[in-house]
Parts: C-alpha cells; sequence; structure tokens
C-alpha cells in the first residue's frame, strides 16, 4: 500500500506539470506515435515487394510488430533511466535518492515515469486486434490471461537487460554508449528469428533476449505447435534476466561512494 500511493502521488505530481504545458504532452505522445509509424510503414514497404518474409505473412509480422510495442510502452513508461550516469551518478542525485525510506530502484522508476510512452501499447494492442482475424488465429478463452502473462515476461526482460547496463554506473561515472547500442539490437526482437542467421538468432535467444520481447510470445498465438513451447518460457527468462539485474543493481549501490565535492 505504501508503494501503491507512492505511485499514485509521483502519477499525480507527473499529470500537473505536464497539464501546465498541454501542447509539449501532445507533440511528445505524437512524436512518439509517428516514431512508431515510421517502422510500420517500413514493414508495409517491405511487403509490398514480397508476399511473404520466410513463410511469414505480411498480417503475422503485423502482428508481432503490434505485440513488441506492448511491453515496449509500458517498459519505457516505467523504466525511463535513459539519463542516470549524467543526472544521478555525475549529478550527485543518488545521494538524495538513498536517503530516502522507499527502496532506491522503486523510487527512481517513480520519479522518471513517461505515461505519454503508453500510447504505443494502445497501438500495439489495436495493431494485435486488427490483423488477429487477417492472420486466420483461433481465439481460446484464456488467451487473455496468456498474454498478460507474456506481456508481464517481455518487460521483465527489457528490464533485466536495461537494469544490469544501467547499473554499471556504479562503476564508472563516463558514459559509456552501451545503452544506444542495446537499443539498436532489441528492435530485432520485432522480427522473426528465423530470417536470421543462427549467431544473430543465439543472441536474441540466451545473450540479450530480446526475441522474448516480441517474436516468441507473439509466435504463441501465430503457430501454438510450433512455437508455443518456447513462447511459454518468456516469464521464466524475464524472471531470471529480472532477478540477476536486481542482484547487480544492489551490489552496484553497495559500491557508491557518493558524488564527493
Amino acid at each position: 500500500m505504501f508503494y501503491l500511493s507512492l505511485g499514485w502521488d509521483y502519477l499525480k505530481t507527473y499529470m500537473k506539470i505536464r497539464l501546465a504545458y498541454r501542447m509539449d504532452l501532445l507533440v511528445e505522445i505524437l512524436s512518439d506515435l509517428m516514431f512508431q509509424g515510421v517502422n510500420l510503414f517500413f514493414l508495409l514497404v517491405v511487403f509490398l515487394h514480397t508476399q511473404l518474409l520466410d513463410g511469414w505473412t505480411e498480417s503475422q509480422m503485423l502482428f508481432v510488430y503490434g505485440y513488441f510495442m506492448v511491453p515496449y510502452g509500458i517498459f519505457n513508461c516505467c523504466f525511463n533511466l535513459w539519463n542516470f550516469t549524467e543526472r544521478y551518478i555525475v549529478k550527485g542525485e543518488m545521494d538524495r535518492i538513498l536517503t530516502r525510506p522507499a527502496y532506491n530502484l522503486t523510487q527512481l522508476a517513480l520519479e522518471n515515469l513517461d505515461p505519454p510512452s503508453l500510447a504505443g501499447s494502445v497501438v500495439g494492442l489495436v495493431i494485435m486486434a486488427l490483423t488477429w482475424p487477417s492472420a486466420g488465429l483461433e481465439f481460446v478463452w484464456y488467451d487473455p490471461l496468456v498474454l498478460v502473462l507474456l506481456v508481464l515476461g517481455s518487460i521483465m526482460v527489457y528490464a533485466g537487460i536495461y537494469i544490469t547496463f544501467t547499473a554499471i554506473s556504479f562503476f564508472t561515472d563516463a558514459p559509456t554508449g552501451i545503452l544506444p547500442l542495446v537499443w539498436n539490437i532489441q528492435n530485432y526482437g520485432r522480427y522473426p528469428v528465423t530470417i536470421y542467421n543462427r549467431a544473430i538468432t543465439v543472441l536474441l535467444t540466451g545473450i540479450l533476449p530480446f526475441a522474448f520481447v516480441g517474436f516468441y510470445p507473439a509466435a504463441y498465438f501465430l503457430d501454438r505447435a510450433s512455437w508455443g513451447h518456447i513462447a511459454l518460457l518468456t516469464p521464466v527468462v524475464g524472471g531470471v534476466f529480472f532477478g540477476g539485474a536486481l542482484a547487480f543493481w544492489n551490489f552496484g549501490v553497495s559500491r557508491y561512494r557518493g558524488a564527493g565535492s
């Protein structure tokens, strides 16, 4: 209840600040949607020149992309720590975080909430709903429950990977440039891994498992017989990476000695 109350207070504060400049908020939402729209347009252009991409139809590819947008939007809303090194390590704001009673990572997440990112998740759900009939997918009564479980697993995969790389800042205050590279790699997860070579497939499945934030869980609905067994591992993979990330984060916090004078 303490954290729910804290989250609600942070959300109210965020909305009061952003609604003071409504046009800025609207522009941010529209820019995020336009960015996703460009990626979607690229996918549509590809299918102007071919009917199948390694056996996958346009509707199936769009369904995977729609799923990819759902956990990505929620993750961006709740774990918006892109400027962590500059703001909290170099400028010393981590000292302020550690003097408060809430768990430091939770407070960082709440302090950097980005609700406009949820617009992308809504669009992703719409894309999934629109492509469901054209992709010829069957519907089972428990599919919504499975979808929620898979999305939660995908969010934990995102959080696990990015929290791990963010925690490196506790050991060096110099920007490493790793996060932009990881961000580019994550985009491979919105396409079927079958279109990549073996090395990239291994990378996206076991090392930086971004295939579990897009293709694998979406493939559960596209072809349950072929991909269902690996798709249902999404919450397991998410739990392992998220648990490991928290352990590494806590270790980094224990090594933190403040910004100094």
